[in-house]
């Protein structure tokens, strides 16, 4: 059995599980726990407490940006948002969750504090800090930080991409490349310009960023 799945059957058991304290919930159908608790009782378990997840399997979500948590929440929650990842463990999650309980996962994620990400190697920092900053020109495709800010922290509805994980970014850019399972975002044209070597050049230099260390 995958490692993938091993976690997720431990997360369904957790959160099948509840708790008596409305402080110690873990009952995702219940509008009255607040979203701090469930974020400490039931992301943390992917995501880490702090969101600064370990696991390149589940994205880092501290510091994120409020809004782009609200959009993916809601995503999750109307299934606008299919990527294999996405329905195998949010889908659920975030069935019952209220607006209230959305803005307040995104409000708690936002202001934790990133860790510093593992670093690549030198190579692939060169190239991909070219690719952030000036896009590939002979493909006339943008550079990340016209979007996602200069040091890739996010602007509104773009994510902050500084600390994440490369592979999941990776596999994300793929998403994007390859299907139509993540609707309604710029990236789909932008990730047709891409190699897969140049993504993992540009995802690698986002995981190490500099202004993550």
């Amino acid at each position: 059995m995958k490692f993938s799945s091993l976690l997720l059957m431990g997360a369904i058991g957790v959160l099948g599980a509840g708790c008596s304290s409305l402080e110690h919930s873990r009952n995702l159908a219940d509008p009255t726990v607040p979203a701090p608790v469930l974020a400490q009782q039931v992301c943390s378990l992917c995501h880490g407490i702090d969101g600064n997840s370990v696991s390149p399997i589940f994205p880092r979500l501290a510091g994120q940006t409020p809004d782009y948590i609200v959009a993916q929440l809601t995503n999750f929650r109307t299934h606008q948002r299919s990527d294999p990842p996405g329905y195998e463990y949010m889908w659920g999650i975030a069935r019952h969750l209220t607006d209230d309980q959305i803005k307040g996962l995104a409000a708690y994620f936002n202001q934790q504090v990133p860790v510093p990400n593992a670093a690549v190697s030198a190579e692939q920092m060169a190239a991909g800090k070219q690719i952030f900053e000036n896009g590939v020109p002979e493909k006339l495709a943008a550079p990340c930080g016209a979007c996602h800010g200069p040091q890739a922290q996010g602007t509104g509805p773009f994510p902050k991409l500084a600390g994440q994980h490369q592979d999941y970014l990776v596999k994300q850019l793929h998403v994007f490349q390859e299907t139509e399972q993540r609707p309604g975002t710029p990236m789909e044209q932008i990730t047709h310009l891409l190699t897969h070597q140049e993504m993992q050049a540009v995802a690698g230099y986002l995981q190490a960023f500099p202004s993550a260390q």
